[in-house]
């Protein structure tokens, strides 16, 4: 099973790269699955770029369901936030630490256009 090394902890992913335990998840996590993903090549991520990390893994939590991009701009309230921002929703899913969506949460998504 691939890992990645975050300050001497190894972090476990599966076989397409979405933490095994979502416990696991921190910003440091979320940058080095960003990187990984080629979605930003910056670390430490942006302020409003965690903020939408966090609205995405508060909201599974609460609903154990993946909200719609327009849930997630609308409550997040930031200008980095757009349709457009996570054309992929697993790759977003991914870096906030949340399990793989179902193939029809990702179908979904896709006619949405993103995240």
């Amino acid at each position: 099973m691939p890992a990645i090394e975050i300050e001497g902890k190894s972090i476990e992913l599966d076989d397409e790269g979405y933490l095994t335990n979502p416990d696991d998840w921190n910003e440091k996590v979320a940058c080095a699955l960003a990187e990984m993903e080629k979605v930003h090549g910056v670390c430490p991520l942006t302020e409003q770029t965690m903020e939408v990390f966090k609205f995405l893994r508060e909201y599974y939590k609460k609903y154990n369901a993946f909200p719609y991009a327009r849930a997630v701009c609308t409550n997040v309230h930031n200008k980095e936030c757009t349709m457009e921002r996570f054309p992929d929703a697993s790759i977003a899913w991914k870096i906030a630490g949340l399990p793989k969506p179902p193939p029809e949460v990702l179908a979904v998504f896709s006619m949405c256009g993103g995240a």
